[in-house]
């Protein structure tokens, strides 16, 4: 899927001299070294300027705010370890389910924490989680409803309704689990609950 190579790209304007894609890979990879090992509120600029050697000027100037850099670091882990399927790698379902079986799983470690404090960060900070929704999820929300609506074009996807309302219900529904507890979210039942929303031909 052509969208897949711009997913880890920055999503903030630049201005004069381009970036360094080795600096900019520090800061990323660091920040998100700094939020797994030692939490959110000790992942300062200061911190991400001390662990990648690049100075707070720099980081300053290719990021509008705090949240926006740990935002765009948690995508940039994200893109790596759990990359939107190629539309070579077979039915929109299979797809699907292979995706929705690597989140349950990375929800299972540093990814899922980080990603709920990243989350609870942007709430505690703004008032909402849309500053999350516009550099992380919806690009990738996108692509998977994209997915999804084509399993429903094709007849491979018997669900009726909006492709938006099956993701939701997808992931959605991982995520809901995840945070409460209520049930552990593993692989299987992630891919059991793929084929209850989607109903694959």
């Amino acid at each position: 899927m052509a969208k897949g190579t711009s997913e880890a790209a920055d999503p903030t304007p630049r201005r004069g001299r381009p970036r360094s894609v080795e600096t900019t890979n520090a800061i990323l990879d660091s920040a998100y070294t700094l939020m797994a090992a030692t939490g959110l509120a000790a992942t300062t600029i200061d911190a991400v300027a001390r662990h990648s050697s690049v100075s707070k000027m720099t980081i300053y100037k290719w990021w509008p705010s705090r949240e926006a850099l740990l935002i765009d670091a948690f995508l940039h882990h994200a893109a790596q370890m759990l990359p939107l399927p190629p539309a070579t790698s077979g039915t929109p379902v299979a797809r699907t389910r292979r995706h929705a079986a690597a989140y349950a799983e990375a929800l299972q470690g540093e990814f899922g924490k980080v990603q709920l404090a990243v989350i609870s960060e942007c709430i505690s900070k703004t008032g909402s989680a849309e500053l999350f929704y516009a550099r992380y999820l919806q690009f990738r929300r996108d692509a998977l409803v994209e997915m999804i609506a084509a399993g429903q074009a094709d007849g491979s996807i018997l669900a009726d309704g909006p492709a938006e309302d099956l993701y939701d219900a997808i992931y959605g529904s991982l995520f809901y689990r995840y945070i409460f507890g209520i049930a552990p979210v593993t692989p299987a039942y992630a891919r059991s609950l793929v084929d209850l929303v989607l109903r694959p031909r």
